[in-house]
């Protein structure tokens, strides 16, 4: 069966598992292009544009996060991926909380970068909801023009900003709604990240409005074992924001998981 999701499917080496990358909301698969082109030589990097992003079908109503998790399931079976080390952003994150505790087995190295476990709000919920509905009567850009230099800092260079920003206008209102309404209910995976029984590293951005730096240090308390890493000059998007300093925190991550394979 051919995979529901557009994806990138970039390097070959089949010794080492692969990367699979999780992008945010409301972005696509194009947020990864530096992980995508610093990691395809040395092994297989696997990055989907989400259900409703990118160039993915748009899915009305509401999509949790268990349908993220098992789109992603469902794509790494038709590629015959097994094993692999698993990266999420944001809510790409939370995705790939859901997806650990859906087929954590298969799971090598678990990647969590500026984004939280818990449950939402009740006033986090009624934000999301009122987003939504924002979203679908208004469109992407105004929106994307006020949350630009919270996703990636006001002195981000300015290709990254217009980057960031591209990926947010071009996404779907239908599509980034109805994540935004299931976001709005995920469970909390805070005794989840407990049981984590693989190698885990938190990254964080020190200008990270969304999801501060005291939510990664509470991650990285939580998992068994886990490394932690901090980004100077970058807030949501350290990844784009600070390629070399993100790329080398998972380069390090990558040696330890493929040393204990």
């Amino acid at each position: 069966m051919a995979p529901f999701l557009a994806y990138e499917d970039k390097g070959a080496d089949t010794v080492r598992p692969p990367l699979v990358l999780v992008h945010g909301h409301p972005f696509d698969r194009s947020m990864w292009n530096p992980q995508i082109e610093a990691f395809r030589t040395t092994r297989r990097v696997i990055a989907p544009d989400l259900r409703g992003y990118g160039a993915s079908p748009v899915h009305l109503g509401v999509v949790p996060l268990s349908r993220f998790a098992e789109d992603i399931r469902e794509l790494l079976d038709a590629l015959a991926v097994d094993t692999f080390v698993l990266a999420g952003l944001s809510m790409g994150g939370q995705i790939a909380m859901e997806c650990y505790d859906r087929f954590g087995d298969r799971v090598r190295g678990l990647v969590l970068a500026d984004t939280f476990p818990t449950a939402e709000t009740p006033a986090g919920k009624a934000a999301r909801r009122r987003t939504a509905d924002r979203l679908l009567a208004e469109g992407m850009r105004g929106y994307a023009d006020e949350v630009l230099e919270k996703m990636v800092a006001p002195y981000a260079d300015d290709d990254v900003k217009a980057h960031v920003h591209r990926m947010m206008t071009a996404t779907s209102p239908e599509g980034a709604a109805a994540a935004l309404l299931g976001r709005a209910e995920r469970p909390d995976y805070r005794a989840l990240l407990t049981r984590v029984t693989v190698p885990a590293l938190v990254v964080v951005g020190t200008d990270d409005e969304f999801t501060p730096v005291s939510d990664a240090e509470a991650m990285h308390a939580a998992l068994p074992d886990s490394e932690l890493c901090v980004i100077d000059g970058a807030a949501h998007m350290p990844n784009l924001e600070r390629p070399r300093e993100f790329n080398a925190a998972l380069a390090k991550f990558l040696e330890r998981v493929d040393g204990g394979r």
